[in-house]
């Protein structure tokens, strides 16, 4: 994300399926056609840079940087390419810019308290907090359950069968009742990253992905269930045919949506508002007020 702040404007927003963590939870290291994917992005990315007036730049790893053991190859490699050395961000700092970027530009007027969920490929963040950024400090907390890492762990079979579907959700349980963020208080739930995106586009039985008709919908929870058992009982190459969902996401998407079910199932929000802004958004905006507080020195 390149962004004109304090306007607002964003000047380029890209992205890239590259499944870092691929094979991170079973081997605990990066496996190298991930790298090469990664970095074949971030050169991809260093273009784009060249083009446009950049003058600070911030670049921050998550899960799966979190969990590998040689995630100083990955740190090398983003080094080289974009000039500046990645931020490993602990799980509650993730969490707390999901949050951040999220409800800032929300346009629905949603009641508070508001329950942040972050899906991504290595770990889900939850975040509950006030409908407002500086309205107080929200409470997050990032656990362990992501899209690649619960289909590699459980859903192995194409399309997985009942008791495969049977011991994620009891894995997707246990890391929310262990998670400290009270997710039974949330009055709004809104949803971010490409997860809750594409199920959200199969709710609204999208004819393509489209961006506008997606940042801040609200969807049904229980179409959001329904859209859960429907991927699931899907084949990968059933998934494939849907017009909204990205090649890259196909075979993780069931266990995604399986976490955002969940999720959904503990809150006492019967809608889901969906969000394009993000981590991203987070992350641009930590930027402007690092600036600010340096200002004030």
């Amino acid at each position: 994300m390149v962004a004109d702040l304090p306007s607002g404007e964003v000047l380029a927003r890209e992205t890239r399926m590259v499944r870092l963590g691929q094979d991170v939870d079973r081997t605990g290291r990066l496996a190298p056609e991930a790298l090469e994917r990664a970095f074949a992005a971030l050169d991809e990315y260093a273009a784009v840079l060249e083009r446009l007036p950049v003058e600070r730049l911030r670049f921050c790893a998550t899960s799966a940087a979190r969990d590998a053991t040689n995630g100083d190859l990955f740190a090398a490699g983003v080094r080289e390419r974009l000039g500046v050395d990645p931020e490993v961000l602990a799980g509650h700092e993730e969490a707390r810019l999901a949050f951040a970027g999220a409800v800032r530009h929300l346009r629905v007027d949603p009641e508070p308290p508001v329950l942040v969920v972050d899906i991504g490929g290595g770990s889900t963040e939850l975040v509950l907090g006030p409908a407002r950024p500086g309205e107080g400090p929200p409470e997050g907390h990032s656990m362990d359950i992501g899209s690649v890492r619960m289909h590699e762990r459980h859903l192995r079979t194409d399309p997985p069968t009942a008791a495969e579907v049977a011991a994620a959700t009891a894995d997707i349980d246990a890391a929310l009742d262990a998670c400290p963020v009270p997710a039974s208080e949330a009055a709004t739930v809104v949803g971010v990253a490409g997860t809750v995106l594409t199920v959200a586009a199969g709710v609204l039985d999208l004819p393509a992905y489209d961006r506008d008709a997606l940042d801040q919908a609200v969807v049904d929870a229980r179409g959001v269930h329904a859209m859960t058992a429907r991927l699931l009982g899907m084949t990968v190459a059933e998934r494939l045919e849907l017009p909204y969902l990205h090649p890259g996401r196909a075979d993780v998407i069931g266990a995604g949506a399986l976490i955002l079910d969940r999720v959904l199932r503990r809150t006492r929000a019967d809608r889901l508002v969906v969000s394009e802004a993000d981590i991203l958004d987070g992350i641009a905006w930590s930027l402007m007020e690092s600036s600010e507080e340096r200002a004030s020195d």
